[in-house]
């Protein structure tokens, strides 16, 4: 029964060797065998506005998600997937009008521009766009709320990414 075991081990670890097995992960991620790094160049703010901390917040919110959710490595540059881009969009617009008032809630829109490239495999690149946003009630200061809300739509715009370039569903 041993031997029977064995045997079907390696001929199990043959296979994977010789077809392109992927290892899969609890977040839904297909990552190549031979993908081990990634690197991320700081996301420029093309926005116009936005705290200036907005694209450091951004740029290690997207390393923190593949570091954690990938377990891949971080690398300073030319890893095996690289990431660039630039935030897009940082908009502020009234939504909901009631009566009395201009608006009942304010929206927060932010849009990241992603380039990826996976450098082990030239088919698996793209330039994609991302957007989310955030309302909330017009009575309350934007400034009390928005690290609150950057927060909260970065964490939604990091997850679009991770799906598009790793789950690919």
């Amino acid at each position: 029964m041993k031997k029977i075991i064995s045997i079907t081990l390696i001929f199990a670890a043959l296979i994977c060797s010789q077809s392109s097995c992927k290892v899969y992960s609890f977040t839904g991620a297909n990552i190549p065998t031979d993908i081990h790094n990634f690197s991320v160049d700081l996301l420029q703010n093309r926005a116009n506005n936005g705290p200036a901390s907005l694209a450091q917040v951004m740029t290690d919110k997207l390393k923190a998600k593949f570091q954690t959710e990938a377990n891949l490595k971080q690398v300073a540059s030319d890893g095996d997937l690289q990431f660039k881009g630039a935030i897009t969009t940082y908009t502020i617009t009234s939504d909901a009008p009631v009566s009395g008032a201009s608006s009942g809630l304010t929206k927060l829109t932010i849009t990241l521009q992603i380039d990826f490239l996976n450098s082990k495999n030239d088919k698996d690149k793209w330039t994609e766009s991302f957007t989310r946003f955030s309302q909330f009630s017009s009575s309350i200061n934007l400034t009390t709320i928005e690290d609150q809300l950057v927060n909260d739509i970065g964490n939604q715009l990091m997850d679009d990414v991770f799906q598009k370039a790793l789950v690919k569903w």
